[in-house]
C-alpha cells in the first residue's frame, strides 16, 4: 500500500471512529459542560488555545476548562516554577487547576472535545501531542514531528508524559512517525483506556 493510500485509509478510520466515539460520549460531555458552567458561570466551559499542527499550521485546540479563567495570564507568573524548560510548561499541583478540573483531568474527560478537532482534520486519533508553542521555537531536527497530524493519543501520552523532556519526547514521536501504520495506531488506541484508568497517561 503506497503512502497516499495509507494516509487516506487512516484518515477515513479516524473520521469513522471519532464520529462513533462522539455519539457515545455526548451525554457525558454535556453533563461535564453543565457542571463547569455551574461552578463558574462567568467563564467559558471550553478552553481554546492555538496549537501547532501538521506543517507548522496553527489551529484552535479544544478542551473542557479545568483551570481558573485567568490561567493563561498567570502562566507567565509561574514560569520560573515550571518543571520542564520553557516554552514547554508543566507544574505539579498547578494552583490554576480547579477542584472540578482535577477530577476531569484524572479521568481525561477534559480531552473529549478534541474529537471535534479530529473530525475537522486538525488532529488524528493517534500522533504526536500538539504543542502550544510555534514551530519557530523548534530545533531543525525536531520539525519532523510536524510532518503528520498531531494526535489525541500517542506514544508520549502513554509512555513518556511527565517523565521525559521535550528532546526525548521529539525522539519518541519521530521514531513513531517513521514506523507509523494503522496496526500501530490500533495498538495505541487499545492501550489508551487502561492508561487512563491507571492514570499513567492521557488520551
Amino acid at each position: 500500500m503506497n503512502s497516499r493510500v495509507q494516509a487516506g485509509v487512516r484518515r477515513a478510520f479516524d473520521v469513522v471512529i471519532a464520529s462513533v466515539l462522539m455519539l457515545c460520549v455526548l451525554p457525558v460531555l454535556v453533563i461535564a459542560m453543565l457542571a463547569i458552567a455551574l461552578s463558574d458561570p462567568r467563564a467559558s466551559v471550553l478552553f481554546r488555545q492555538q496549537r501547532t499542527g501538521r506543517g507548522g499550521r496553527r489551529f484552535t485546540f479544544y478542551k473542557l476548562r479545568t483551570m481558573s479563567a485567568d490561567a493563561e495570564a498567570r502562566k507567565v507568573e509561574l514560569r520560573e516554577f515550571s518543571e520542564v524548560p520553557w516554552p514547554d510548561f508543566r507544574l505539579s499541583g498547578d494552583p490554576r487547576v480547579t477542584r472540578l478540573g482535577r477530577l476531569l483531568r484524572r479521568t481525561s474527560l477534559d480531552e473529549l472535545p478534541q474529537l471535534f478537532n479530529v473530525l475537522r482534520g486538525d488532529m488524528a486519533l493517534v500522533g504526536p501531542r500538539p504543542t502550544s508553542f510555534g514551530p519557530d521555537t523548534y530545533e531543525s531536527w525536531q520539525l519532523e514531528r510536524l510532518e503528520v497530524r498531531p494526535g489525541l493519543t500517542g506514544p508520549w501520552q502513554l509512555d513518556g508524559r511527565g517523565t521525559i523532556d521535550f528532546d526525548g519526547r521529539c525522539r519518541m514521536e519521530i521514531a513513531f512517525i517513521r514506523q507509523a501504520s494503522l496496526r500501530r495506531d490500533l495498538v495505541l488506541l487499545a492501550r489508551t483506556p487502561m492508561a487512563v484508568l491507571r492514570r499513567t497517561g492521557v488520551a
